[in-house]
């Protein structure tokens, strides 16, 4: 029988993760629609393969670097109207790689984005936003 996974120590509650949704669009979105004119992305999609796809390159590559505990920085982009499907310029979020190379004395936040590793991208949002 498989060993049961342990509830990650960094998990929020479903009620938590809700009100920080609603802050972002009371505090955020409806400056962002007003100014931007359209209603932006705000939720972003993967499957769980794609995701564990990346980690395990992620993974690998960083090792064969010699960075024994990499990590994944998230951040906000946004597409150029030209290469954006809708024309419009929406949000992303993209997935960069970190990790300290040996000896370099530094841990978790404080860790450099790994640049010889490529970044990941490419998920789906709803349109409109879904709310959480």
């Amino acid at each position: 029988m498989a060993k049961k996974v342990q509830r990650p120590k960094k998990c929020i509650k479903v009620e938590e993760a809700r009100e920080l949704h609603d802050n972002w669009c009371k505090k955020r979105g409806k400056g962002l629609q007003k100014s931007l004119g359209f209603e932006d992305a705000r939720e972003f999609h993967w499957t769980v393969a794609e995701i564990e796809e990346y980690l395990a390159y992620v993974k690998q590559e960083s090792a064969e670097q010699g960075i024994k505990n990499p990590g994944i920085r998230v951040y906000m982009g946004s597409y150029s109207q030209s290469k954006c499907k809708m024309g419009r310029g929406y949000s992303t979020l993209f997935f960069a790689p970190t990790g300290s190379r040996p000896g370099a004395g530094k841990d978790g936040g404080d860790d450099e984005n790994n640049y010889d590793i490529d970044a990941f991208n490419s998920g789906s949002s709803g349109i409109p936003p879904k709310n959480f």
